[in-house]
C-alpha cells in the first residue's frame, strides 16, 4: 500500500533566508575586486616607468610598491569574499538529507 497522502517534498528542502544579502555582498565583492585590479595597474604602471596615475600619492616607486600591494590585497579580499557569498547563496539549495542515505560513489 502507498503512503503518499502526508509526503511533502517541499519538507526536503530547508526554508532559508532570502539570497538579496548574498546578492548584495557578491556585489560588494565584485566592486572591492575592481578597484583591486585598477589599485594594482596603476601601481604596477608608475612602477614600470609610465606616469603616475594617482598624482604624487605613487610618484616615488615606494609609494607604487604600495599603492600595488595595497590593490593585491584588496583584489584578493574581493575575490574571496565574492566566492564565500557565492557559496552561501547556494548551499540553501541543496536537500537536508543525511550524507549515509545519499549514493555511494566508489
Amino acid at each position: 500500500m502507498k503512503l503518499s497522502d502526508g509526503f511533502d517534498a517541499r519538507r526536503l528542502r530547508p526554508k532559508g533566508p532570502s539570497n538579496w544579502r548574498f546578492r548584495f555582498g557578491a556585489a560588494i565583492a565584485a566592486l572591492l575586486a575592481t578597484l583591486g585590479v585598477l589599485l594594482a595597474m596603476a601601481g604596477a604602471a608608475s612602477l614600470l616607468g609610465r606616469p603616475p596615475a594617482l598624482g604624487e600619492l605613487n610618484a616615488t616607486p615606494l609609494g607604487s610598491a604600495i599603492i600595488l600591494a595595497v590593490g593585491l590585497v584588496v583584489l584578493l579580499l574581493g575575490v574571496w569574499l565574492w566566492r564565500r557569498c557565492r557559496r552561501r547563496a547556494r548551499q540553501s539549495l541543496e536537500l537536508a538529507m543525511a550524507p549515509h542515505l545519499m549514493k555511494k560513489h566508489d
